[in-house]
């Protein structure tokens, strides 16, 4: 007997036929004599809706509080999930995460799952009974509500699914699979079929919005498949896998787009050992995930520091960065520049291919496009540019590679 575990995303779940006919797929795998879990995020934009009603009440809530609201979506859902299932004939029994005891750390809105008892999930099923789980949220040691994130039902259905040794995990989502880029801004982006965990979490970490970075690090860890689908029809989607010698021959896979960033920039920290660390461990104990990072040495013994954040991080990250200006005895003011993107192109077969990064950058030039900074990885290439030219930046990285097919 095989065990499955599958997600739903809000727009799957969005109203009550949806939430039947993600039944009737639960249901079809129960009948086919696998073990089912059900992981389900919460019904359409009801979390944009509570955010929208929180800020109302206070424009700058507690996280805490903020995860104690939003955990409530997914607690409707997995009610009438059950409920549909057991209108169709079948037993399911809904948990919350503190039910299943998923516990995280206490980095509330961003937090980190730590474990999770297989024992409550594992006797449900034996009994039968097809369990339905809420993503995107647990509990703290000390019970209370947390939530993981956007796309935090990513990383419970894959935490699940390696807790569980589950044979693979089905991310049903209202798209066919992972494409080439994003469709909605690229339309010749093509599906791609398989794809390995490295690829997808480089894709992931720079934008591409279907899967939640931490989810695909779980299913690395624990060489756990993913199989994302539509959910709306029997189709084929994109497995998520180890990397096999074939997927070499591919030199870029897909290409990513990651908007609203801002550059901070702290001047004149002295340049001496130890200031780095203080910098960003400083604004790790904030919980704010910086991407990337360049220092200017300068001619009188100090440096220049400069990193991206989120826009979405903006109100954590000025606090944290003037008290370590003052810290630091420096004499001016941190430097926020919004208005930033940055355009990415990922491919394993970078490891093995020369002339990437001059392809993408000549594509790049033609297009009038200025770059501002460059990073790279032994499978990724960014660059940093101006957010007016992001959308026009991501076609033309797609079609220097051909990956929406021969021109």
């Amino acid at each position: 007997m095989s065990l499955i575990v599958q997600k739903f995303g809000g727009t799957s779940v969005a109203d009550a036929s949806r939430i039947h006919r993600a039944a009737a797929r639960a249901i079809a795998a129960r009948e086919k004599g696998n073990q089912v879990c059900v992981v389900v995020s919460a019904m359409g934009d009801s979390t944009d809706d509570l955010i929208k009603l929180a800020e109302e009440i206070c424009p700058n809530p507690p996280k805490r509080e903020m995860d104690q609201l939003l955990a409530t979506g997914e607690q409707v859902t997995i009610a009438l999930m059950a409920m549909a299932i057991h209108a169709q004939g079948h037993q399911a029994i809904s948990f919350t995460g503190g039910q299943i005891g998923l516990v995280t750390d206490n980095a509330f809105s961003k937090a980190r799952i730590q474990s999770i008892n297989q024992k409550r999930i594992f006797d449900q099923l034996a009994a039968g009974k097809i369990v339905i789980i809420a993503g995107f949220q647990g509990v703290t040691p000390e019970g209370d509500y947390t939530t993981l994130g956007r796309g935090g039902s990513n990383a419970t259905l894959v935490a699940i699914g390696a807790s569980l040794k589950a044979d693979v995990c089905e991310n049903y989502t209202d798209v066919d699979g992972i494409f080439t880029a994003d469709p909605r801004i690229v339309p010749n982006a093509i599906k791609i079929d398989r794809i390995s965990y490295d690829e997808m979490l480089e894709l992931s970490g720079l934008g591409a919005s279907v899967l939640q970075t931490r989810a695909v690090e779980f299913a690395k860890k624990y060489n756990v498949p993913i199989h994302v689908r539509n959910s709306q029809n029997e189709s084929e989607g994109t497995w998520i896998v180890a990397e096999t010698p074939h997927m070499e021959h591919i030199v870029v896979s897909g290409a990513a787009l990651k908007k609203n960033l801002i550059r901070v920039t702290i001047k004149n920290v002295p340049d001496k050992p130890g200031v780095a660390a203080k910098i960003f461990g400083d604004i790790a104990a904030a919980n704010i995930v910086v991407d990337d990072i360049i220092q200017n040495v300068m001619d009188d013994n100090t440096a220049n520091i400069s990193f991206t954040v989120e826009h979405g991080d903006l109100h954590e990250i000025k606090p944290a960065v003037e008290n370590l200006v003052k810290e630091l005895g420096g004499k001016t003011l941190p430097i926020y520049q919004d208005g930033l993107a940055k355009v990415s192109a990922v491919g394993v077969g970078m490891k093995v291919h020369t002339g990437v990064a001059q392809r993408m950058f000549k594509a790049l030039a033609d297009g009038k496009i200025n770059i501002q900074n460059i990073t790279t990885s032994e499978i990724k290439i960014s660059c940093i540019i101006s957010k007016e030219d992001a959308n026009r930046a991501l076609q033309i990285v797609h079609d220097a590679f051909n990956l929406g097919g021969a021109k």
